[in-house]
């Protein structure tokens, strides 16, 4: 089942940083519906270390989201054509960067979107493939998920929401805070990161937009809050804080049989 068919009930995935294949294949393993692999702050490109990545998404059966490093219309592009079910993308202020974002994402009449049946989002151009079905399922089956980690995103929202084409919005809280001035906290009980987060959630559901929120920490109890405040896709965690979490482990073990 692809994530599009699952949004009608919460979801849930990772963030992947580590570039490792096998992160992807294990959460597929633990049955998340996504992983959201990062190209934005992590040494992944859009190359032959995220096709691997891709691949093993597919492989594993969870679908793969991929954070672009910024909108060009080129990264998005190839995002797609390696075969992301949907992008992520980061740094989204305006309605006229919005419809920039669908231009180069949705093959005409809905966008501008460049074509080549030589890529994995085409079957290669083998059996069977046709240029209409194929640029019509593009359209209807990818994932596009702006961010909002901006004042500049919240100042316009009524403008950027109001572009077709927005599957769901991904609350960033980290930048949000940095760029107002104040405390990062990945809980989100800051009042002005809440208010930010519930403006988000009631103005995406206005529309049929679904939200995606960071779950930290990662405990039911957080879950379960961010369900009720009205998230659709949580993010329960992420490579780099599992291992984290695992070494601290160990270097506990390590000091208590040294003392």
């Amino acid at each position: 089942m692809s994530l599009r068919e699952k949004l009608g009930q919460p979801t849930f995935g990772m963030n992947v940083y580590s570039g490792a294949p096998a992160v992807v294949e294990i959460a597929g393993n633990w049955e998340l519906d996504f992983v959201f692999i990062d190209a934005e702050h992590s040494v992944l490109g859009l190359d032959l270390p995220m096709e691997r990545m891709i691949l093993a998404a597919r492989l594993a059966g969870v679908s793969p989201l991929v954070r672009v490093p910024d909108s060009g219309a080129a990264a998005l592009r190839k995002a797609l054509e390696l075969g992301a079910e949907g992008v992520i993308i980061p740094q989204v202020h305006d309605g006229a960067q919005m419809r920039a974002i669908v231009a180069a994402t949705k093959f005409p009449p809905m966008g501008r979107r460049g074509g080549d049946s030589s890529v994995r989002s085409a079957g290669y151009g083998g059996p069977g493939f046709d240029w209409t079905e194929y640029a019509a399922r593009a359209n209807r089956e990818t994932l596009l998920i702006p961010m909002a980690e901006s004042p500049g995103f919240f100042e316009n929202i009524d403008d950027i929401l109001s572009v077709p084409g927005i599957d769901a919005v991904h609350f960033g809280p980290a930048d949000y805070a940095l760029s107002c001035g104040i405390p990062v906290d990945y809980s989100m009980r800051h009042p002005q990161v809440r208010q930010a987060m519930r403006q988000l959630i009631k103005d995406c559901h206005a529309r049929d937009i679904k939200v995606m929120l960071p779950c930290f920490p990662y405990e039911p109890e957080q879950v379960a809050e961010l369900l009720s405040e009205g998230g659709d896709m949580l993010l329960v965690g992420n490579d780099m804080a599992f291992l984290n979490a695992g070494c601290r482990r160990a270097a506990e073990l390590m000091r208590g049989a040294r003392a």
